[in-house]
């Protein structure tokens, strides 16, 4: 490995380190053997599988890097190249200035990413426990899961990017600083459309007050200044903010993708044009419900019902929705790890979500399914039953917003 790839991961390290004592998760002797304990072990397990490269790294992500060194960096913005948005080809064309091997910088970025998707759900969790243990051992449990390092160290994909930046959202949401909040929320939905999965949760953001409308304003303008780079260097306004909409088709036709959605158990639907309508419309009467129940108990509408409201969004949404891909339960699988270190009693929820997607992650890896996707499906339904549980035992908890902390 390049001298200078193990420079970059210490850095990284040194980050994570620093963000945790940020936090407040490193206040003794203790606490803080096991949080350099945790960072050394969640970095040497990413650097064993640095190398590795797959089908999606050789095909996509290297040919985009190239692209961009063989066409002048930056100043080839303005080509349509792939089909990531506008915010990660900057990385792209960044990466293509260097001598260091593109593989080794795509999963850098994952990885730094990575950091901040474990200090952004102890700082979440912080909303809920003052805990330092606690907060350790989230951050600990987002470093060492399993989807999180195989998705990034392993795959070279970058979904902790987007769910990093919309865990911080929901945080300075709940934390009562809306304008930060709809930024983060604008730069997690540029690099990633399944930022989408999370945003319904904003609505009781704005039940709640912690929103004024006008705030919304805030996050056109941010994705609009996050792609207009682009734009000043020659691409056409209109395609570069309208990107997502021109692409609607590049998710491929087929209902279920190596996923733990609906169609694991419908595998075999005689019409599948048919059956794709009814889960569209399926996913947005179940989001839609959760906005009228939160609605209806606006009052009791806690912290915590807010968390499970994001929950039940992460999960519940990719469920019923068809052409789902294996990583589209990722915030899923973060949001229900912060939820179980929130409301212990759930716990269930975050080993059986990473179950649903370690099935699709081995059906990629290892071109064969370990289990059928049912299994998943399954795990994902009794995920949902007990999040509404959580939830709905929130609601209906009189001076439910009053109860927003606890400690160990």
């Amino acid at each position: 490995m390049d001298i200078r790839v193990c420079f970059i991961l210490v850095l990284e390290a040194l980050l994570a380190a620093a963000l945790l004592w940020r936090c407040g998760a490193l206040r003794t002797r203790a606490q803080w053997c096991v949080g350099l304990a945790v960072i050394v072990l969640g970095f040497a397990l990413r650097a064993l599988v640095l190398d590795h490269e797959t089908l999606d790294y050789q095909n996509f992500l290297s040919p985009w890097v190239t692209f961009y060194r063989e066409n002048g960096g930056f100043r080839a913005l303005w080509r349509p190249v792939g089909n990531y948005n506008i915010p990660y080809l900057y990385f792209m064309a960044l990466f293509s200035y260097s001598s260091i091997r593109d593989l080794y910088l795509i999963k850098c970025l994952s990885i730094l990413f990575d950091v901040l998707l474990a200090w952004g759900s102890a700082e979440l969790l912080g909303v809920f426990c003052e805990s330092a243990w606690r907060k350790l051992g989230c951050f600990a449990c987002v470093l060492l899961l399993p989807t999180v390092i195989l998705n990034g160290a392993f795959w070279g994909q970058c979904d902790s990017i987007y769910v990093a930046l919309a865990v911080l959202a929901l945080w300075l949401g709940l934390k009562d600083r809306p304008v930060a909040a709809m930024i983060c929320l604008a730069l997690s939905f540029g690099f990633k459309l399944q930022a989408i999965f999370v945003m319904p949760v904003f609505a009781l953001l704005l039940l709640r007050g912690k929103l004024k409308w006008f705030h919304l304003a805030v996050f056109p303008a941010a994705y609009v200044l996050l792609v207009l780079p682009c734009v000043l260097l020659g691409r056409p306004f209109l395609d570069t903010v309208l990107l997502y909409a021109n692409q609607t088709g590049s998710v491929g036709s087929a209902l279920n993708y190596n996923s733990s959605s609906i169609f694991g158990i419908f595998w075999h639907v005689a019409n599948e044009e048919a059956a794709a309508t009814t889960a569209i419309a399926a996913s947005a009467f179940y989001m839609l419900l959760v906005l009228i129940a939160a609605s209806l108990f606006r009052d009791r509408l806690s912290d915590r019902a807010i968390l499970c409201a994001a929950v039940l969004f992460a999960v519940g949404i990719p469920f019923f929705l068809p052409h789902m891909h294996d990583r589209y339960f990722f915030a899923a699988d973060i949001l229900t790890v912060v939820l179980a270190f929130a409301l212990p009693w759930t716990f269930p929820a975050a080993p059986l979500t990473q179950f649903a997607s370690l099935l699709g992650y081995h059906a990629y890896i290892y071109m064969r399914f370990f289990l059928p996707m049912r299994y998943g499906s399954w795990s994902l339904i009794a995920v949902l039953v007990l999040t509404a549980a959580a939830f709905a035992r929130e609601l209906y908890t009189s001076g439910g917003t009053k109860r927003n902390t606890a400690a160990l």
